[in-house]
């Protein structure tokens, strides 16, 4: 979670003539033959050269909401090598690709157009070996060389859906401003049949670089496994995929994976690379988790020591650390959202808080301290797409400027029921001391060779406190529940 700065609403120009929609269409350019997947496809309102400034402009959004780059030069540099080398095996070996390990623990991977690759230090953390992250790798640059996203955007517009991106690819400064499609329809859902191309033609780069082609089926097994055990530790059904995680923007199962290798007809590679020391070796000591710029969740704890300041949340709320928000889902439906918000000038706290709850028509609203700092807290009746629901604000000056904002949304038959703990929530924000602030260590990947009478669960006894901690490890290291790691076998343990 960072700073958050207050900025006017994007505005989408929606003004298109009937008229020019249907000249437009009636001067659509022919489909064409993909020379990846020797398909006909119609791409033809973004040409390659198109594809390229559109992932250029949209290169910065993504490194803003991801974090910026994770900064380990030997993290990036395996990760680029391992890109260019697959890059080029693929039809497009000319094409100019850019690979980047986003500084994020969320686990994903996603390309843009013009060859624009992203993947998560999250992702490359679970990784088990080089051809597990080769098979991810290989899979986005098929999405590029397929050219998905030129597919997706000619045809949205053609729909009416995306006419926005008409002024980026015909320079008209009135329709230029596609804030409201940026980099996030990127990590929107592909096709079942875009997957199956991305597969085919992912397989199809990885064999020729010389991996075990089945590292895509292994990874998005264990893909599966981590989604699991992160719906079971945020309380809710196995079954329930978190939004953010690859498994939700790229929707694919073991069996058409598995039939993708076989439509690609590569021959069998002899003595694949597999590279799992040489894995484990580059990402020992990487970083996992939040990292300190962006505040730690621990438990029931955030924690930020960059900014200096620590909140609790009641037991049976789960928290989600977020680029400029923190989120902590509770009982009965209960939410509460904090972030820390820039305002402008200096107002009091009573009149930030007036201002922030104007639309909500917030009322009683009474001044507030909060461990030596002053605030204002107020309450609102609002209607939300499940019903009505309570909203208590709380606004705690932070210092120039800027606001602690707490924003608790609870159904109004559970609202008396859970103030206390909320109330108690709003309480326990103070400040930290810079010798507090250094104490706070972030946590780290250790490549640990496993002796005589490790088990599963002494390593995983290891590792930072948390619930399912034996799952975590086997998860962590391709196990299966109950499975020992071998003697003399190399495993990831997170220490801080």
């Amino acid at each position: 979670m960072t700073l958050r700065q207050n900025f006017p609403a994007a505005r989408v120009s929606r003004l298109l003539a009937v008229g020019a929609v249907l000249g437009l269409t009636a001067a659509l350019p022919a489909c064409s033959t993909n020379p990846a997947t020797g398909a006909q496809q119609f791409a033809g309102l973004m040409s390659p050269q198109q594809e390229k400034q559109v992932g250029d402009e949209q290169h910065a959004q993504v490194m803003a909401q991801f974090g910026g780059a994770y900064d380990n030069q030997q993290v990036a540099s395996y990760v680029n090598q391992m890109g260019q080398t697959l890059a080029g095996q693929s039809e497009m070996p000319d094409l100019t690709f850019t690979f980047t390990v986003l500084d994020s623990p969320v686990i994903n991977a996603f390309a843009l157009p013009g060859g624009y690759v992203y993947v998560t230090r999250g992702l490359v953390a679970l990784a088990e070996n080089e051809a597990e992250l080769a098979g991810v790798v290989a899979h986005e640059i098929g999405h590029v060389t397929a050219r998905h996203s030129a597919v997706r955007y000619s045809q949205s517009a053609v729909a009416g859906v995306g006419v926005a991106l008409l002024g980026v690819l015909t320079g008209s400064s009135e329709l230029a401003n596609v804030a409201g499609y940026g980099a996030q329809a990127y990590l929107q859902s592909y096709s079942r049949g875009q997957e199956f191309e991305a597969d085919t033609l992912g397989v199809r780069y990885l064999t020729r670089a010389g991996y075990a082609p089945d590292a895509m089926a292994s990874f998005l097994s264990k893909l599966d496994q981590h989604s699991r055990l992160q719906a079971q530790l945020a309380g809710k059904s196995p079954d329930v995929v978190d939004q953010t995680n690859i498994m939700a923007t790229h929707p694919r199962t073991l069996d058409r994976v598995q039939a993708a290798q076989e439509a690609a007809g590569v021959a069998a590679v002899a003595n694949p690379r597999i590279g799992r020391d040489t894995h484990l070796a580059r990402i020992d000591g990487m970083l996992y988790g939040e990292n300190p710029k962006q505040g730690f969740v621990r438990g029931q704890e955030f924690i930020h020591p960059d900014l200096r300041f620590r909140f609790t949340v009641p037991e049976g709320y789960t928290m989600v650390n977020g680029q400029t928000q923190v989120q902590a889902t509770g009982p009965n439906g209960a939410s509460i959202v904090f972030d820390l918000n820039k305002a402008q000038g200096n107002p009091a706290p009573r009149d930030y808080l007036a201002a922030w709850g104007k639309t909500l028509q917030i009322s009683g609203i009474e001044q507030i301290d909060v461990n030596g700092l002053q605030g204002a807290t107020g309450a609102a009746r609002a209607n939300t797409n499940r019903g009505p629901a309570d909203v208590r604000l709380v606004a705690i000056a932070a210092g120039d400027g800027s606001f602690y904002r707490f924003a608790f949304i609870t159904p109004p038959q559970s609202t008396q029921q859970l103030s206390a703990g909320l109330r108690e929530t709003t309480y326990s924000l103070r400040r930290l001391s810079a010798s507090e602030a250094g104490s706070v260590k972030p946590q780290r990947l250790d490549i640990y060779r496993v002796r005589q009478g490790d088990t599963a669960a002494r390593l995983a006894a290891r590792m930072p406190a948390g619930p399912l901690a034996e799952q975590r490890f086997a998860v962590l290291n391709g196990l299966e529940p109950g499975q020992n790691p071998a003697v003399g076998s190399s495993v990831k343990l997170v220490v801080e």
